[in-house]
């Protein structure tokens, strides 16, 4: 895949969500939006159109279509079951690995279709790293564990090692805290300090994106706090994509917020994911153009 190079970085400031405020109180918020002066669009480096994801003869997700840009973050918002984490995967063909799966419409990075036969999945997921929910470092030592990558994409010399170890836990916000003790065991680490180990070994292997889902649900509001700290400290390198069920999460860190719901199927009777809208967070948050987005980041439903 050729991969067009282009230093261009667009960041917005979020506004924060008020779960209680009324549909006049959202109106009046979007003043505030409409001020704001229009910032140049960020390059595409995912175009998503049509994207349906089957799981055998269900359909979990259909018919999304957005935009992720470079340098950005991106949230995807919505209630349990509306597709989030099934789109997310698609981006790196996580879906793959899951016997029966099967993805419809069009899924482009850097406008190469991502699911063609000349594609190779383990390239995706090279260029595209992803952190999950729960904390899974490996049974290793924290410099094992960051070296991992690197060593399985050919790299052997202790000295590139050790620099590529250093510099991903610097950019981890890790280094200084685990520095005398690369020996010891990762498993050893608090649940915070693990996941930011997680995100170390994903970078080490330098990707374009990082995918997240939901990386701060089983941590505590301190480890959180570092978390989202981290990710808009990583985005003028990678664009960043997560998950998360926490609005003022989104509202906080990401720059662009996609809301998803679940609603009956006609073709099947049962619930399938569907993409509502996306839009620049402070948008999402002050002034939605659908009704059901507002139902939700008030509070009224979810």
């Amino acid at each position: 895949m050729s991969i067009p190079e282009d230093p261009m970085q667009v960041a917005t400031v979020p506004l924060p969500p008020e779960r209680r405020a009324t549909g006049s109180e959202m109106r009046y918020r979007a003043s505030a939006v409409d001020l704001m002066p229009a910032l140049e669009p960020a390059p595409v480096v995912f175009d998503l159109d049509k994207l349906e994801v089957y799981y055998g003869a269900f359909r979990a997700v259909r018919d999304v279509t957005l935009q992720i840009r470079k340098n950005e973050i991106t949230a995807f918002i919505g209630p349990s079951g509306c597709g989030k984490t099934t789109v997310l995967r698609c981006l790196n063909r996580m879906n793959d690995l899951i016997p029966g799966a099967r993805v419809g419409g069009k899924v482009t990075y850097h406008g190469v279709d991502l699911y063609t036969q000349e594609v190779s999945a383990a390239e995706v997921r090279r260029r595209i790293g992803m952190v999950f929910q729960k904390p899974n470092p490996f049974p290793k030592s924290i410099y094992d564990n960051i070296s991992f990558g690197p060593r399985i994409n050919g790299i052997t010399d202790r000295a590139k090692l050790d620099e590529i170890v250093e510099k991903s836990l610097r950019a981890a916000a890790l280094w200084d805290e685990v520095k005398d003790r690369l020996r010891n065991s990762a498993l050893g680490m608090s649940g915070g300090q693990q996941q930011r180990l997680c995100i170390a070994r994903t970078i080490a292997v330098e990707p374009e994106v990082v995918l997240m889902d939901e990386p701060c649900s089983a941590l505590d509001p301190i480890a959180t706090a570092r978390i989202e700290e981290l990710m808009r400290e990583l985005k003028s390198k990678y664009t960043i994509v997560i998950v998360t069920h926490n609005m003022q999460q989104a509202a906080r860190v990401s720059d662009r917020t996609a809301f998803f719901t679940a609603e009956l199927d006609s073709k099947t009777d049962q619930r399938t994911g569907v993409l509502v809208e996306t839009d620049t967070t402070a948008k999402i948050f002050s002034n939605p153009r659908d009704e059901r987005t507002e139902n939700y980041i008030t509070g009224r439903f979810g």
